[in-house]
């Protein structure tokens, strides 16, 4: 019998399944990797998340080899770059990356107000 909390992640999940996902970390641990730019983390960032800006990601992939078999959760401003950073993550083998959809403002939105719209 599978494991239910090691199956797939679908490619995007919302703000909601993401609080779940980050929340639930004595079954698994997980990861909030923040894809945007150094000037967006100090306008807005959500508490707990690891800044690798997109452009740098290919040059920094070592720093993510110990979460290769965990759950990576990439967000960005809108959803954009995280998605395609989850795409580009999962052609290397990061199984469980999952892009959350809105990005930080739908994070702001439905899950956090405290945190800035930008």
């Amino acid at each position: 019998m599978s494991d239910p909390s090691r199956d797939e992640l679908p490619l995007e999940i919302s703000p909601t399944e993401a609080a779940r996902i980050l929340a639930d970390a004595g079954a698994q641990p997980s990861l909030l990797l923040d894809c945007r730019t150094d000037e967006e983390h100090a306008t807005a960032r959500i508490e707990g998340s690891v800044l690798i800006p997109m452009q740098e990601i290919a040059s920094r992939l070592a720093e993510l080899d110990g979460w290769r078999g965990g759950t990576i959760v990439v967000h960005c401003h809108h959803g954009v770059r995280s998605l395609r950073v989850t795409q580009w993550l999962r052609e290397r083998g990061f199984d469980r990356a999952t892009s959350m959809r809105g990005g930080i403002d739908a994070w702001s939105a439905e899950i956090d107000p405290s945190v800035p719209v930008y």
